[in-house]
Protein backbone atom coordinates (compact mmCIF):
# COMPACT_ATOMS: atom_id res chain seq x y z
CA UNK A 1 0.00 0.00 0.00
CA UNK A 2 1.04 3.57 -0.72
CA UNK A 3 -0.60 6.84 0.30
CA UNK A 4 -0.42 10.15 -1.56
CA UNK A 5 -1.76 13.54 -0.43
CA UNK A 6 -3.84 15.10 -3.20
CA UNK A 7 -4.26 18.86 -3.02
CA UNK A 8 -7.50 19.72 -4.82
CA UNK A 9 -7.31 23.50 -4.30
CA UNK A 10 -7.30 26.15 -1.59
CA UNK A 11 -10.06 28.60 -0.76
CA UNK A 12 -11.31 30.80 2.07
CA UNK A 13 -14.29 30.63 4.42
CA UNK A 14 -15.70 33.02 6.98
CA UNK A 15 -13.87 32.50 10.26
CA UNK A 16 -16.99 33.09 12.33
CA UNK A 17 -18.89 30.40 10.43
CA UNK A 18 -15.97 28.02 10.83
CA UNK A 19 -15.84 28.48 14.62
CA UNK A 20 -19.49 29.04 15.53
CA UNK A 21 -19.96 30.66 18.93
CA UNK A 22 -16.23 30.85 19.71
CA UNK A 23 -15.08 34.51 19.86
CA UNK A 24 -12.72 35.75 17.17
CA UNK A 25 -10.22 36.81 19.83
CA UNK A 26 -9.73 33.11 20.54
CA UNK A 27 -9.92 31.40 17.15
CA UNK A 28 -7.83 34.03 15.36
CA UNK A 29 -4.80 32.96 17.42
CA UNK A 30 -4.61 29.72 15.41
CA UNK A 31 -6.52 30.71 12.26
CA UNK A 32 -5.83 34.38 11.48
CA UNK A 33 -8.41 36.13 9.30
CA UNK A 34 -7.96 38.62 6.48
CA UNK A 35 -9.73 41.98 6.24
CA UNK A 36 -12.92 40.22 5.13
CA UNK A 37 -12.85 37.86 8.13
CA UNK A 38 -11.93 34.96 5.84
CA UNK A 39 -9.51 32.21 6.87
CA UNK A 40 -7.35 29.90 4.77
CA UNK A 41 -8.92 26.53 3.96
CA UNK A 42 -7.52 23.55 2.04
CA UNK A 43 -9.24 20.81 0.07
CA UNK A 44 -6.70 18.07 0.80
CA UNK A 45 -7.74 14.63 -0.42
CA UNK A 46 -6.00 11.29 0.04
CA UNK A 47 -5.11 8.69 -2.57
CA UNK A 48 -4.60 5.06 -1.57
CA UNK A 49 -2.77 2.72 -3.94
CA UNK A 50 -3.49 -0.81 -2.74
CA UNK A 51 -2.84 -3.64 -5.15
CA UNK A 52 -5.13 -3.20 -8.15
CA UNK A 53 -7.21 -0.55 -6.42
CA UNK A 54 -6.64 3.19 -6.52
CA UNK A 55 -8.93 4.78 -3.93
CA UNK A 56 -9.46 8.53 -3.72
CA UNK A 57 -10.95 9.95 -0.52
CA UNK A 58 -12.97 13.11 -1.32
CA UNK A 59 -12.57 15.23 -4.45
CA UNK A 60 -12.73 18.92 -3.49
CA UNK A 61 -15.04 21.50 -5.09
CA UNK A 62 -14.34 20.69 -8.72
CA UNK A 63 -14.45 23.36 -11.42
CA UNK A 64 -17.91 23.19 -13.01
CA UNK A 65 -19.70 25.82 -10.92
CA UNK A 66 -20.21 29.40 -12.09
CA UNK A 67 -17.78 32.25 -11.55
CA UNK A 68 -20.36 33.80 -9.23
CA UNK A 69 -20.40 30.63 -7.11
CA UNK A 70 -16.62 30.49 -6.81
CA UNK A 71 -16.40 34.22 -6.04
CA UNK A 72 -17.85 33.46 -2.60
CA UNK A 73 -14.88 31.23 -1.75
CA UNK A 74 -11.86 33.30 -2.80
CA UNK A 75 -9.90 30.45 -4.31
CA UNK A 76 -6.11 30.85 -4.08
CA UNK A 77 -2.98 28.94 -5.05
CA UNK A 78 -2.24 26.70 -8.02
CA UNK A 79 -3.40 23.29 -6.80
CA UNK A 80 -5.88 21.26 -8.81
CA UNK A 81 -7.04 17.67 -8.46
CA UNK A 82 -5.75 16.79 -11.92
CA UNK A 83 -2.29 18.27 -11.37
CA UNK A 84 -1.96 16.62 -7.99
CA UNK A 85 -2.82 13.20 -9.40
CA UNK A 86 -0.38 13.74 -12.29
CA UNK A 87 2.38 14.61 -9.82
CA UNK A 88 2.34 10.95 -8.75
CA UNK A 89 1.85 9.56 -12.25
CA UNK A 90 -1.92 9.04 -12.12
CA UNK A 91 -4.93 10.16 -14.14
CA UNK A 92 -8.57 10.35 -13.11
CA UNK A 93 -9.29 7.35 -15.33
CA UNK A 94 -6.94 5.25 -13.18
CA UNK A 95 -9.04 5.70 -10.03
CA UNK A 96 -11.07 2.60 -9.19
CA UNK A 97 -12.94 3.93 -6.14
CA UNK A 98 -13.99 7.36 -4.90
CA UNK A 99 -14.85 7.32 -1.20
CA UNK A 100 -16.85 10.36 -0.12
CA UNK A 101 -16.81 11.26 3.56
CA UNK A 102 -20.03 13.19 2.92
CA UNK A 103 -21.71 14.97 0.03
CA UNK A 104 -21.21 18.65 0.81
CA UNK A 105 -20.00 20.44 -2.31
CA UNK A 106 -16.45 21.07 -1.06
CA UNK A 107 -15.96 17.34 -0.51
CA UNK A 108 -17.62 15.84 -3.59
CA UNK A 109 -17.81 18.57 -6.27
CA UNK A 110 -14.80 17.20 -8.13
CA UNK A 111 -16.55 13.86 -8.59
CA UNK A 112 -18.75 15.20 -11.40
CA UNK A 113 -17.82 17.31 -14.42
CA UNK A 114 -19.41 18.82 -17.51
CA UNK A 115 -19.66 16.47 -20.49
CA UNK A 116 -17.70 17.28 -23.63
CA UNK A 117 -20.61 19.26 -25.10
CA UNK A 118 -21.16 21.25 -21.91
CA UNK A 119 -24.79 20.18 -22.11
CA UNK A 120 -24.95 17.98 -19.02
CA UNK A 121 -22.92 16.26 -16.32
CA UNK A 122 -20.92 13.05 -16.15
CA UNK A 123 -18.66 11.31 -13.62
CA UNK A 124 -15.15 12.76 -13.62
CA UNK A 125 -13.87 9.27 -12.71
CA UNK A 126 -15.39 7.11 -15.42
CA UNK A 127 -13.92 3.84 -14.14
CA UNK A 128 -14.60 4.33 -10.44
CA UNK A 129 -17.25 3.25 -7.99
CA UNK A 130 -18.54 6.13 -5.87
CA UNK A 131 -18.94 5.14 -2.22
CA UNK A 132 -21.38 6.73 0.21
CA UNK A 133 -23.78 5.20 2.73
CA UNK A 134 -27.53 4.86 2.34
CA UNK A 135 -28.54 6.98 5.30
CA UNK A 136 -26.32 9.89 4.25
CA UNK A 137 -27.44 9.56 0.62
CA UNK A 138 -31.09 9.90 1.63
CA UNK A 139 -30.19 12.87 3.83
CA UNK A 140 -28.33 14.57 0.97
CA UNK A 141 -30.88 13.94 -1.76
CA UNK A 142 -33.77 15.19 0.38
CA UNK A 143 -31.91 18.02 2.11
CA UNK A 144 -33.06 20.06 5.05
CA UNK A 145 -33.18 23.83 4.66
CA UNK A 146 -30.02 24.26 6.69
CA UNK A 147 -27.89 22.17 4.32
CA UNK A 148 -29.68 22.67 1.02
CA UNK A 149 -27.02 25.07 -0.27
CA UNK A 150 -24.29 22.51 0.46
CA UNK A 151 -25.95 19.51 -1.21
CA UNK A 152 -25.93 20.39 -4.92
CA UNK A 153 -27.88 17.95 -7.06
CA UNK A 154 -25.45 18.30 -9.97
CA UNK A 155 -22.69 16.98 -7.67
CA UNK A 156 -24.71 14.04 -6.41
CA UNK A 157 -27.37 12.64 -8.73
CA UNK A 158 -25.05 11.81 -11.69
CA UNK A 159 -23.29 9.25 -9.48
CA UNK A 160 -26.51 7.28 -9.24
CA UNK A 161 -27.62 7.93 -12.81
CA UNK A 162 -24.31 6.55 -14.12
CA UNK A 163 -24.77 3.28 -12.21
CA UNK A 164 -21.48 3.87 -10.39
CA UNK A 165 -22.92 4.56 -6.92
CA UNK A 166 -22.34 2.01 -4.16
CA UNK A 167 -23.04 2.06 -0.43
CA UNK A 168 -21.03 0.80 2.50
CA UNK A 169 -23.18 -1.08 5.01
CA UNK A 170 -25.08 0.93 7.59
CA UNK A 171 -23.13 0.66 10.84
CA UNK A 172 -24.35 -1.25 13.86
CA UNK A 173 -22.41 1.23 16.01
CA UNK A 174 -20.32 4.33 15.37
CA UNK A 175 -17.37 2.26 14.17
CA UNK A 176 -17.06 -0.29 11.39
CA UNK A 177 -13.77 -2.15 11.49
CA UNK A 178 -13.94 -3.57 7.99
CA UNK A 179 -15.29 -1.80 4.92
CA UNK A 180 -15.27 -2.96 1.29
CA UNK A 181 -12.33 -0.62 0.76
CA UNK A 182 -10.07 -2.23 3.34
CA UNK A 183 -10.08 0.39 6.08
CA UNK A 184 -12.13 1.12 9.17
CA UNK A 185 -14.75 3.87 9.33
CA UNK A 186 -15.89 6.05 12.23
CA UNK A 187 -19.43 7.35 11.67
CA UNK A 188 -20.36 10.78 13.05
CA UNK A 189 -23.71 12.58 12.97
CA UNK A 190 -22.96 16.02 14.40
CA UNK A 191 -21.82 17.75 11.23
CA UNK A 192 -24.25 15.92 8.95
CA UNK A 193 -25.99 12.55 8.96
CA UNK A 194 -23.50 9.65 8.89
CA UNK A 195 -20.33 11.46 7.92
CA UNK A 196 -17.61 8.82 7.44
CA UNK A 197 -14.09 9.15 8.86
CA UNK A 198 -11.67 6.62 7.30
CA UNK A 199 -9.06 5.04 9.59
CA UNK A 200 -6.14 3.54 7.69
CA UNK A 201 -3.22 1.43 8.90
CA UNK A 202 -0.10 2.44 6.98
CA UNK A 203 3.58 1.77 7.70
CA UNK A 204 2.89 0.94 11.34
CA UNK A 205 0.93 4.14 11.81
CA UNK A 206 -2.80 4.78 12.12
CA UNK A 207 -3.94 7.57 9.79
CA UNK A 208 -7.37 9.12 10.36
CA UNK A 209 -8.80 11.25 7.55
CA UNK A 210 -10.65 13.80 9.66
CA UNK A 211 -12.94 15.47 7.08
CA UNK A 212 -15.25 17.87 8.99
CA UNK A 213 -15.05 16.14 12.37
CA UNK A 214 -11.85 18.15 12.88
CA UNK A 215 -11.50 20.73 10.08
CA UNK A 216 -8.28 22.37 11.34
CA UNK A 217 -5.85 22.07 14.23
CA UNK A 218 -7.49 25.21 15.61
CA UNK A 219 -10.68 23.20 16.22
CA UNK A 220 -9.08 20.83 18.75
CA UNK A 221 -10.81 22.25 21.87
CA UNK A 222 -14.06 20.32 22.20
CA UNK A 223 -16.38 23.40 22.19
CA UNK A 224 -14.76 24.77 19.00
CA UNK A 225 -17.52 23.54 16.69
CA UNK A 226 -18.34 24.87 13.24
CA UNK A 227 -21.45 26.93 12.68
CA UNK A 228 -22.08 24.60 9.74
CA UNK A 229 -22.71 21.59 12.00
CA UNK A 230 -26.36 20.60 12.01
CA UNK A 231 -26.23 18.97 15.46
CA UNK A 232 -23.46 20.68 17.42
CA UNK A 233 -24.46 18.98 20.66
CA UNK A 234 -23.70 15.66 18.97
CA UNK A 235 -20.39 16.93 17.62
CA UNK A 236 -19.16 17.56 21.17
CA UNK A 237 -19.20 13.93 22.38
CA UNK A 238 -18.14 12.63 18.96
CA UNK A 239 -15.07 14.86 18.97
CA UNK A 240 -14.27 14.03 22.57
CA UNK A 241 -14.53 10.30 21.96
CA UNK A 242 -12.44 10.35 18.81
CA UNK A 243 -9.76 12.74 20.06
CA UNK A 244 -9.39 10.72 23.25
CA UNK A 245 -8.90 7.62 21.11
CA UNK A 246 -6.38 9.50 18.96
CA UNK A 247 -4.38 10.71 21.94
CA UNK A 248 -4.41 7.30 23.62
CA UNK A 249 -3.28 5.47 20.49
CA UNK A 250 -1.04 8.04 18.79
CA UNK A 251 -3.20 8.47 15.71
CA UNK A 252 -1.94 10.68 12.92
CA UNK A 253 -4.77 13.03 12.00
CA UNK A 254 -4.86 13.93 8.31
CA UNK A 255 -6.53 17.35 8.15
CA UNK A 256 -8.53 17.92 4.98
CA UNK A 257 -9.19 21.61 5.55
CA UNK A 258 -6.13 22.92 7.40
CA UNK A 259 -4.07 24.80 4.81
CA UNK A 260 -1.02 24.96 7.09
CA UNK A 261 -1.06 21.76 9.19
CA UNK A 262 -1.47 18.73 6.91
CA UNK A 263 -1.04 16.05 9.60
CA UNK A 264 -1.03 16.38 13.38
CA UNK A 265 -0.77 14.26 16.48
CA UNK A 266 -2.50 15.11 19.76
CA UNK A 267 -1.85 14.59 23.45
CA UNK A 268 -3.66 14.80 26.77
CA UNK A 269 -3.16 18.01 28.75
CA UNK A 270 -4.80 19.64 31.77
CA UNK A 271 -7.02 21.54 29.33
CA UNK A 272 -8.02 18.42 27.41
CA UNK A 273 -6.67 16.95 24.18
CA UNK A 274 -4.41 19.46 22.45
CA UNK A 275 -1.90 19.65 19.61
CA UNK A 276 1.26 17.63 20.04
CA UNK A 277 3.12 17.82 16.72
CA UNK A 278 2.42 18.97 13.17
CA UNK A 279 3.92 17.31 10.11
CA UNK A 280 3.99 17.54 6.36
CA UNK A 281 3.32 14.27 4.58
CA UNK A 282 6.94 14.01 3.41
CA UNK A 283 8.26 14.43 6.95
CA UNK A 284 6.36 11.30 8.01
CA UNK A 285 6.67 9.13 4.94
Amino acid sequence: MKLYPIEAGNFKLDGGAMFGVVPKTLWSKTNPADSNNMIDIAARCLLIEDGNRLILIDTGMGNKQSDKFFSYYYRWGDYTLEKSLAKYGFHKDDVTDVFLTHLHFDHCGGSIQWNRYHSGYEPAFKNAAFWSNERHWKWATNPNRRERASFLKENILPMQESGQLQFVDDPASDFSENSPLGFGIFFADGHTEKQMIPIINYKNKTIAFMADLLPTAGHLPIPYVMGYDTRPLLTLPEKEKFLTLAANNNYYLFLEHDAHNPIITVKHTEKGVRLDQSFTFNELF
